[in-house]
């Protein structure tokens, strides 16, 4: 971090970092660069020199007492505050941070933790295989950044992570007498303002990106950073004194990849006012209207956009039902765009798959990691026709006060960092999205992760039945096993075949989600079948129980391919941590929806034939053509990011022209 960015985190009411249009020469520049950058990254000297460096400082402070340990994080947090980061300064800190965490966690930093925690300082993304101690790598540099007087938000992806990361880390942080806040869901304003006010505050990408809106309607437009520094000196009853953050500093972002790519899909949106009373009604017009229509006929539906299109047929039977109604649908462009999100809402958007019903009320399900967004909603009117579909109390459809991408959020930090397991696909897009370059970090022991070839099935009935054949023979040699799917009501069917086949197992879906971390942490005992949701615990170890790694570790087990790759990668990566042995397979059918949106019927029959006539080559090419699928996948969810950083851009550019926040 260099002492600029130093001097403007410490020095003005509320820091950030100002936003530049970004153009398409300089997106395509971008991709150009990204692999440039990401070799002289990670070809560096410095990283393979720097633990060398910190050792060097080891046996001076294991000599000193709790008592010294704290004095010299004092003074050589003057040192950094005055001069920046020097290499021999932040090489001292990394050994006081490395020295308190065996004697307060009895957990030392490997020499890999070193060189990822030197990387996030620099402001880049450490890739760090599943199991390495990320967690524990991040408090090297935010002890660092702290020390030096930089706010720092460590971000996770959700509450159960920032309070267990925080309770976690703390005595490491006390004895160097920094200050831990924790920010979660529910919390006051009080309680928020407080939190940020420590040194280091844990917090979810979506807490702290939502309470920098609030921030910016406090503000107003067009409010300078001068005249912010007076309100502050003038005490808190002034608008200033509305604030929760104190800027946007230092963020290192655990789970980068989930959070700065996957999230980065939806817009955030702050919502106000609205009446419920007179909407139901409306909303069950439109479903009716909706279900009077003909598939292909009066519409049609586009699966890969998840877009649904009145054909001319459709716009005339639609203006012929809606004749005798009046009212609200004598407006055509209303009426198509209330029918066209009751026939999203019907035929795109499914119960267990998309959202689940808890207490009458509907619960968004992420697609990326199974976990419940309870307090999101679908915009346009979205979520009520789906809370009509499913005969729930509907909520009032607010109108949005304010709204910003994550895209554009993480890119007003001064420094930005992150750390995950999966970067290297989306190397070319975290560089010309956020200018972050990825360095993988080595592995602390080598891997002996064992991947058994990929078996493809013509149906999904076929598939289904091999899994529960490949589960029941790893389970009588007492392996413990975890089973991955993509949907509740996957997760819900595969458990009833295993009940059926007398197969004892734990499910976690989002039916489940508040007992996460317990069942992933017993998913290496000996002889336990777990069947998980694409969540599978990030952030909690699998640890194997004693005689498993005998046995041959956890064997996981993929049953359909995700839209991203680096979602499989994590779910594999469960297993062989800390070089441990493991194993991991994916069965797949083309029936998956990722064959069935994403690859063209010719393929899919080819693909069928080729596996029931050409034995082991035909799986193979039946394996290549899902691969294929795959990356069409990757392909246009990264367009739509793309899509919405440009939409944003525009928007921001209108608002600001009419003095209106965000």
């Amino acid at each position: 971090m260099s002492s600029l960015v130093h001097a403007e985190a410490t020095l003005g009411a509320y820091p950030e970092r100002l936003e530049r249009p970004v153009g398409v020469l300089d997106r395509l520049a971008a991709q150009a660069v990204a692999p440039v950058v990401r070799r002289r990254a990670a070809g560096r000297r410095r990283w393979r020199q720097w633990p060398a460096l910190v050792s060097r400082q080891v046996q001076e402070v294991a000599g000193l007492s709790d008592r010294a340990i704290r004095s010299a994080a004092e003074a050589v947090g003057s040192e950094l505050r005055a001069g920046g980061y020097d290499d021999g300064l932040v090489a001292r800190v990394f050994a006081l941070v490395r020295e308190v965490a065996g004697r307060t966690l009895g957990e030392r930093h490997f020499d890999v933790q070193l060189v990822g925690g030197r990387v996030l300082l620099e402001g880049m993304v450490a890739e760090m295989v599943t199991g390495e101690g990320k967690t524990l790598t991040a408090t090297l540099a935010a002890c660092t950044a702290a020390l030096a007087g930089v706010p720092v938000h460590i971000v996770t992806v959700n509450d159960y992570l920032a309070r267990r990361d925080a309770e976690w880390m703390t005595p490491i942080y006390r004895a160097l007498g920094v200050t831990v806040g924790v920010v979660v869901h529910g919390m006051d304003h009080d309680a928020r303002r407080a939190a940020y006010e420590r040194d280091v505050t844990y917090v979810t990408n979506k807490e702290v990106a939502f309470d920098y809106l609030r921030d910016r309607l406090a503000i107003g437009p067009r409010t300078s950073r001068t005249s912010l520094q007076l309100e502050r000196l003038a005490g808190d009853e002034t608008r200033a004194g509305k604030l929760v953050l104190r800027g946007l500093c230092y963020a290192i972002v655990d789970e980068a990849d989930s959070v700065l790519i996957d999230e980065a899909r939806t817009p955030l949106i702050i919502s106000g006012g609205g009446d419920a009373s007179d909407e139901r009604r409306v909303y069950a017009t439109a479903l009716a209207l909706a279900e009077r229509l003909v598939g292909r006929r009066d519409f049609l539906i586009d699966e890969r956009d998840r877009a649904v299109r009145l054909t001319d047929d459709g716009l005339l039977r639609l203006d012929e039902m809606t004749l005798p109604l009046g009212g609200i649908w004598a407006g055509r462009r209303r009426r198509e765009e209330l029918v066209r999100q009751a026939l999203t809402a019907r035929h795109l958007f499914h119960r267990d798959r998309h959202y689940i019903v808890r207490d009458e009320k509907v619960h968004i399900i992420d697609e990326f990691t199974g976990r419940l967004m309870s307090d999101r909603s679908w915009e346009q009117g979205l979520h009520q026709l789906v809370e009509v579909k499913e005969g729930c109390p509907v909520t009032a459809r607010h109108d949005a006060l304010a709204r910003i991408s994550y895209q554009r959020f993480f890119r007003r930090y001064l420094r930005l960092a992150g750390m995950t397991g999966t970067a290297r696909e989306i190397e070319t897009e975290l560089w010309s999205v956020y200018r972050l370059a990825v360095v993988s970090i080595p592995t602390n022991r080598p891997l002996c992760r064992r991947q058994h070839p990929d078996r493809v099935f013509a149906t999904v009935d076929a598939k289904w039945r091999a899994v529960v054949r490949r589960i029941a023979t790893v389970n009588h040699r007492g392996r413990p096993i975890l089973v991955g799917t993509r949907s509740v009501a996957a997760s819900e069917h595969l458990s009833g075949l295993l009940t059926a086949a007398g197969l004892t197992h734990q499910v976690l879906n989002a039916r489940q989600d508040q007992e996460e971390a317990d069942i992933i942490a017993r998913a290496g005992e000996a002889g336990r079948i777990t069947v998980a949701t694409n969540m599978a615990g990030r952030g909690t170890d699998i640890r194997l129980a004693p005689g498993v790694a005998e046995l041959g570790g956890l064997h996981v087990v993929a049953t359909e391919r995700h839209e991203a790759g680096r979602i499989d990668r994590q779910l594999f990566g469960r297993c062989g941590r800390q070089g441990d042995p493991g194993s991991y397979q994916a069965f797949v059918s083309l029936e998956d929806e990722i064959a069935t949106v994403y690859a063209g019927r010719p393929q899919r029959w080819l693909a069928s034939l080729a596996t029931r006539t050409l034995g082991r080559p035909g799986t193979w090419l039946a394996a290549l053509m899902m691969r294929r699928a795959q990356r069409a996948a990757e392909r246009l969810h990264s367009r739509v990011r793309r899509d919405l950083v440009r939409y944003d851009e525009q928007l921001e550019t209108a608002l600001a022209f009419a003095g209106r926040p965000e």
